[in-house]
């Protein structure tokens, strides 16, 4: 009966120990999952700023050329002052090349005038056609020109501003003319200008002193003319009276004869004035070849009675292409003695 009881009493411990341990079983834990570590972050990619844009520059628009204030001008062949410092272009308007630059003062020698029919506003329209400067020099094709003698070989050759051809051209020179070299660039040889070489300036920028009229009528000869009473060489006696004659320039190489120019009839080949001026602007040898008409006082040269010498006032060219002749002899001989 103990023994039951105490079987009793330990199954009863069993029981109650197993429910105990069910009651404190805890709940169970799951498996750890293995960490993922976290992914690196890529940085993102620099990004450059964009470049400032450069400020836009306002175009502002050119101001329309002002018209030049240009007076009227009447120019006549003959001497004329500049009254401005100025440059002498290679043809008549401001899309000629500069061939030289004239100061205030100078003196230049008009042969004849321009006026342009088309021109922009800020240019002149009135241009004066020069005798080229004795400073400026003109360019010609050095093939054309005879190596021994210096003579022109062409029955024409055009004078040029520099050496090539598209420069302007400056005159027109002849077969047998002689030039004097300065220097040679490439096919071209550089010159002392002749008398018909011409440049162009803006006529508003020249004074002229209105010429002596001339007569209506051819003139008359002079009767009974006053002889100049001073030597040859300083021929400023007193004058009889003013005329004008015509003829052809050309130089006179005596040194007897009363100037170094003389006025010529091409018909008779006779000489009709010699040439004088007491102007030191006004250079004579840039009319020799010429036809023109001068107007002057005429008197006599105090040796010969009857050679005839005229004070010029004033100058008209008529043709630059007369034939140029050089003679060398004496007043006398120019009268037939």
């Amino acid at each position: 009966m103990k023994m039951n009881c105490w079987l009793t009493l330990g199954v009863m411990l069993a029981m109650s120990a197993v429910a105990q341990d069910n009651t404190n079983t805890l709940p169970p834990i799951p498996a750890p999952s293995a960490a993922v570590a976290p992914a690196p972050s890529t940085p993102a990619p620099a990004v450059e700023p964009a470049p400032k844009a450069a400020p836009v520059k306002k175009k502002h628009k050119a101001a329309p050329a002002k018209p030049i204030n240009e007076p009227a001008v009447t120019l006549v062949p003959g001497p004329a002052e500049v009254a401005a410092n100025i440059n002498a272009r290679g043809q008549a308007g401001l899309k000629g090349e500069v061939v030289s630059h004239l100061k205030k003062g100078e003196t230049v020698t008009i042969l004849d005038q321009i006026n342009l029919d088309k021109h922009k506003v800020n240019e002149p329209a009135q241009w004066a056609k020069i005798a080229l400067p004795s400073s400026t020099h003109a360019w010609v094709k050095s093939s054309y020109i005879d190596a021994t003698s210096k003579t022109v070989l062409p029955k024409k050759l055009n004078l040029r501003a520099g050496p090539g051809e598209n420069y302007s051209v400056l005159g027109v020179i002849e077969r047998g003319t002689a030039v004097n070299e300065i220097t040679t660039k490439g096919d071209w040889m550089q010159i002392d200008p002749p008398g018909n070489s011409y440049a162009f300036v803006a006529a508003m920028y020249l004074k002229q002193e209105a010429p002596a009229p001339a007569p209506a009528t051819a003139p008359t000869p002079v009767a009974e003319p006053q002889t100049m009473a001073t030597a040859p060489s300083e021929p400023t006696a007193p004058l009889v009276r003013v005329v004008s004659h015509e003829g052809i320039v050309r130089a006179v190489g005596s040194i007897v004869a009363p100037t170094k120019y003389e006025l010529y009839d091409p018909a008779t080949d006779v000489n009709i004035n010699y040439l004088y001026t007491t102007s030191p602007t006004l250079d004579l040898s840039r009319y020799v070849g010429m036809r023109i008409i001068v107007t002057g006082e005429e008197g006599l040269d105090a040796r010969w009675k009857d050679t005839p010498l005229i004070n010029i006032q004033s100058i008209q060219v008529i043709s630059q292409n007369a034939v140029p002749h050089i003679i060398v002899r004496s007043p006398r001989q120019s009268q037939g003695h």
